[in-house]
């Protein structure tokens, strides 16, 4: 039984971040950001397989709270919205649904950030973005080169009372699948999001 299959979790989780920042146009006021993020969740047997838990959940803020209890990796694809970048989102609660949730995960960002305000007590800059990423629910699936696109602009304030807070306007470029009333699953154009955010969004 599942009670018996998954009385221990075992599984290994490999999660790899890198960042870069640099001045351009000759003014600490234009950083320039690269980012790259990636994911992955494995078994150590055939027997159990890849769990069902901590699998990664893909698209829209990327803040975590709503699902932190459920053992998500929550990953924010701006432009999107949330969760839709996730394999079995659209066969939960059906007779045999698949896994919730990734096993691997890409991610890239672009960003260019101006500084409008350096006051320590309400620090202020705008950006824009570019990114894409994607999410697999088996490695049989993963392909880097197969990625959702979405570019837009944003801002963020930091104040020390309330933390990082910011809100992106952001347009996906690729389909995402929806299931309709009679449960018929059709691929539509995400189009543009807006997203709040709060504190620091590290993937």
């Amino acid at each position: 039984s599942d009670q018996e299959k998954y009385n221990w979790l075992e599984y290994h989780k490999w999660m790899l971040d890198a960042s870069f920042f640099t001045p351009v146009f000759g003014s600490s006021k234009w950083v320039a950001s690269a980012r790259a993020h990636m994911g992955f969740l494995g078994s150590y047997g055939q027997k159990i397989g890849i769990i069902p838990l901590e699998r990664f959940v893909m698209g829209g803020d990327g803040m975590t709270f709503n699902n932190f209890a459920l053992g998500q990796e929550i990953i924010g694809l701006r432009g999107y919205e949330n969760q839709t970048i996730t394999p079995g989102r659209l066969t939960r609660g059906t007779a045999n649904p698949d896994p919730y949730g990734g096993v691997v995960y890409n991610k890239y960002v672009m960003e260019l950030r101006f500084l409008v305000s350096p006051n320590p007590s309400a620090t202020i800059f705008l950006l824009g973005f570019a990114e894409a990423g994607n999410n697999w629910g088996s490695y049989k699936d993963f392909n880097p080169y197969d990625l959702k696109k979405s570019a837009g602009v944003g801002a963020r304030i930091f104040m020390p009372a309330f933390g990082l807070l910011g809100v992106d306007w952001g347009y996906g470029f690729d389909t995402f699948g929806v299931q309709d009333a009679s449960g018929v699953i059709r691929q539509q154009v995400s189009g543009a999001q807006f997203h709040f955010t709060i504190g620091q969004q590290f993937r």
